[in-house]
């Protein structure tokens, strides 16, 4: 191929932009909220998160996290059940991606909480929301904040 005969790169905000969109579950009991200690993970090994995941290919958002629920706690949410509590846009500086992180507390479950991805999960607790961990996912701490005031939308990562 011609190098003259390349296309140039279009200009920035002429495509549509692809994001990630990962669904994270906030369970709220008796004021805890349950996080888990991530680990054999490539993202935030080590640190707590919230039982979460990405979506996949032809599933819809709320199908995502029942689905998500379901590999890592063993619990069975409908779709229904679940309400959006918060949305994240997030920059991730580890590689400069676009993320749409979801956010969704179920007004029920069926089945008991327990860990049931043990090589992904180090364990589960139950933290209150006003003593988070010092080592949890940044965005996580950010997000759980967010959702305590009321705030449906908010930004992280991006130049103000």
């Amino acid at each position: 191929m011609n190098p003259h005969d390349r296309a140039l790169p279009p200009a920035a905000g002429e495509d549509p932009l692809t994001l990630v969109v990962g669904v994270h579950l906030v369970l709220v009991e008796h004021g805890g909220v349950l996080l888990g200690r991530r680990r054999n993970t490539s993202y935030a090994a080590g640190l707590w998160h919230l039982p979460a995941g990405h979506m996949k290919t032809g599933e819809t958002v709320t199908g995502s996290m029942s689905r998500e629920a379901a590999e890592e706690l063993g619990i069975r949410i409908e779709v229904e059940d679940l309400v959006l509590v918060h949305t994240l846009h997030h920059l991730d500086p580890d590689d400069d991606r676009s993320r749409l992180q979801l956010f969704f507390r179920p007004n029920r479950y069926d089945g008991h909480v327990h860990n049931a991805e043990p090589h992904k999960c180090e364990e589960l607790r139950w933290w209150p929301l006003d003593a988070l961990p010092d080592d949890i996912v940044a965005y996580t701490a950010h997000a759980l904040a967010e959702i305590t005031r009321g705030n449906a939308l908010s930004t992280v990562g991006w130049v103000a």
